[in-house]
């Protein structure tokens, strides 16, 4: 019987350690991972840098399939051109989340995304992995944190780098950000049915990692 590749899908906000947990999840088991985020943040890059507005929805759709793309050993290529810090800027976090609000974009990332899905398994981290990408995962998280702690988060891992930062600004920018994510008419940042809540303000990432591997077996073990 041939049963479905299992997906681990991880939720949530930005900067709420979703990606660093399915990092971690997926190396822990064997899993092939994907930062769907990092598909939305590529794209802002690539048009920035041919001058493609990120509110050009057309232009946008018509390109993204056109990308050559690879993960690999923790680093992101473009075209052959190592991309893996440029693409953690503030500003391209910005055009990350601009862009992901046009339909036609989300629509021509839909094939490329479900295309990670290989065995032995995939944990994908997102916005939408649970509620549209992968809605039949066996194994769905909401992971999320205060905006303020997500804030303080991000504030010393661009300063641990050597990057000017502002808690501030990045507070506000992140309000807005998780504003512009749920208002969005598709696949909006939400919850969906089947996903469990988890508040990370209190908990360290290895609780996180385990509070995530723990669900999962829970899973394989009801089959």
């Amino acid at each position: 019987m041939n049963l479905p590749v299992p997906v681990i899908a991880i939720d949530g906000p930005s900067a709420s350690g979703k990606g660093t947990v399915a990092q971690i999840v997926a190396e822990r088991l064997g899993f092939h991972y994907l930062d769907s985020g990092a598909l939305y943040r590529i794209v802002a890059l690539a048009a920035k840098d041919r001058g493609i507005s990120w509110q050009d929805e057309a232009a946008l759709a018509s390109m993204a399939p056109q990308l050559h793309i690879v993960f690999e050993h923790g680093e992101i290529l473009l075209d052959g051109r190592m991309i893996t810090e440029a693409i953690r800027t503030e500003d391209i976090s910005r055009g990350a989340s601009e862009v992901a609000v046009h339909p036609a974009l989300r629509q021509a990332l839909v094939d490329l995304q479900r295309s990670f899905r290989k065995t032995p398994g995939l944990v994908a981290d997102g916005r939408d992995m649970g509620s549209v990408i992968f809605v039949d995962a066996g194994t769905k998280v909401f992971l999320t944190a205060s905006a303020e702690v997500r804030a303080e988060r991000r504030y010393k891992q661009l300063m641990e780098k050597g990057n000017h930062a502002n808690l501030a600004s990045i507070l506000q920018d992140l309000k807005l950000r998780d504003e512009r994510d749920r208002q969005r008419a598709v696949a909006p940042l939400q919850q969906c049915e089947g996903a469990k809540l988890l508040d990370t303000d209190h908990l360290t990432i290895e609780q996180a990692v385990q509070a995530v591997l723990d669900q999962y077996n829970a899973s394989i073990e009801k089959k």
